[in-house]
């Protein structure tokens, strides 16, 4: 009876616990990240040739830690998700505030502050001297309640590229049947936008290299040349900062691979050279140098070309039709 009693008081005292200040923000966000124009030089982002009147996408995920800490992670328009040690709110003026050290820059840390109004956000991030504004608005469950109705497969790869949107800076090129790109340039995105769907693949890529295969433009599967001695959220296979391959499933630079790739909803599955790196595991966000962050509509396929020589000798599609 009396460790009945202590059980009861302990788990009384968990649930009498108040709710922490600032809860309301606990959850998933998608950004829009307003860029003007005298900010996009000083920030580095010509690069992916991506820029959009509305701005760059992001991504911000509060959670709980214990009982009264914010914890976080955060995407901006290039790199990885990056964990916020705590995100700080002040009950006086409503606002949160948190900051994140650069990832590929020895600079100063990233200034962010933001407040919650009518269920979206709206802050501020300052970056390298330039203040920058940027809104959120709630991610999308993407729960489907039925299984895929899988429609007729489309060939992705003719000689003219007739299905895709040719960048600017283009080094992509049809040679033989190959989709060829021969070094860093635009990056490739089809012009018709998929929902659900299956995606496979036959690619190879130089000693080196590193491209990728961007799921509705905002979900990177990774494709690199990558370390061989253990499996990353970084590394070939990936969902590129979010979800590591199982094993490591890469032949050598120079042979052909293949990606089987199936997405619903928000759940990913990846099998790589014929094994199963990623088994139904849901993707939480936008992934860095997406095109946009509208998680809950359709979007277009879109392969990485800024960052060196790939090649696609098979890129076929299977598009849901329910």
């Amino acid at each position: 009876m009396l460790l009945f009693m202590l059980v009861s008081f302990a788990q009384s005292s968990v649930l009498a616990q108040p709710a922490t200040k600032g809860s309301d923000v606990i959850g998933r966000w998608d950004l829009t990240i307003v860029i003007e124009g005298n900010d996009l030089e000083g920030l580095g982002m010509f690069r992916h040739g991506l820029m959009d009147a509305a701005g760059f996408p992001g991504w911000l995920e509060v959670n709980l830690s214990g009982f009264s800490t914010l914890v976080g992670r955060f995407v901006g328009y290039e790199g990885s998700a990056r964990p916020i040690s705590e995100v700080h709110y002040s009950p006086e003026t409503g606002k949160y505030n948190f900051s994140i050290p650069p990832q590929w820059r020895d600079t100063e840390d990233i200034q962010f502050e933001f407040s919650l109004e009518n269920n979206k956000l709206n802050g501020t991030m300052l970056q390298d001297g330039h203040n920058l504004k940027w809104t959120g608005v709630r991610a999308p469950s993407l729960t489907r309640e039925k299984p895929p109705v899988w429609g007729n497969p489309k060939n992705l790869l003719d000689d003219n590229l007739s299905r895709w949107i040719i960048p600017a800076k283009n080094k992509f090129t049809m040679v033989d049947g190959v989709l060829v790109n021969s070094e860093a340039g635009g990056n490739l995105v089809t012009s018709e936008k998929f929902e659900d769907f299956k995606l496979s693949v036959e690619f190879r890529y130089p000693e080196g290299s590193n491209s990728g295969i961007y799921l509705r433009g905002r979900h990177e599967v990774q494709i690199e040349d990558s370390p061989v001695d253990k499996p990353s959220t970084i590394s070939i296979g990936s969902i590129y900062g979010f979800i590591e391959p199982a094993v490591y499933a890469a032949k050598k630079p120079g042979e052909w691979q293949t990606f089987e790739i199936t997405l619903v909803g928000r759940n990913v599955t990846i099998v790589h050279n014929g094994i199963e790196v990623i088994s139904n595991r849901p993707i939480p966000g936008i992934t860095g140098g997406s095109l946009d962050s509208n998680e809950g509509a359709p979007g277009p396929i879109m392969i990485q070309g800024d960052h060196g020589p790939v090649e696609f000798r098979k890129f076929v599609i299977t598009p849901a039709v329910n």
